[in-house]
């Protein structure tokens, strides 16, 4: 039996899904309905690689949706590499509107180091 999955994620920056998206070489995220197994939602529908049914996020409240049938519609982990390319931009994001200089690491074990340096210090 499938189930709808709502997870807390904070996810609620539009600008930080779209170059989630982007960074992950995914389709561009769509605003509106979205069918997710036999229910219709409505948000920001995000195709993952290899998944059924579009994750949608609602930025409103930075809540997810989802249906991967227990992985067999779809990889966790994919979810995960969207949850982290979405955390990575968006502390992008944020600390570019504070002024400051952003580099990034990928490190060997999957992990993605951001480096902040305070401009004119």
């Amino acid at each position: 039996m499938s189930h709808l999955v709502t997870i807390k994620s904070e996810i609620s920056d539009v600008a930080a899904v779209r170059a989630a998206c982007a960074r992950l070489k995914l389709e561009s995220p769509v605003e509106g309905e979205h069918i997710v197994y036999q229910r219709k939602v409505r948000g920001l529908g995000v195709k993952l690689s290899g998944w059924t049914f579009p994750v949608v996020c609602h930025t409103e409240s930075g809540a997810v949706d989802y249906d991967n049938y227990n992985g067999a519609w779809g990889s966790e982990g994919e979810l995960n590499k969207f949850k982290q390319a979405y955390a990575v931009e968006k502390a992008k994001i944020e600390a570019r509107k504070a002024g400051h200089l952003v580099t990034e690491t990928a490190m060997p074990s999957g992990k993605i180091k951001l480096t902040l340096s305070v401009m004119g210090a």
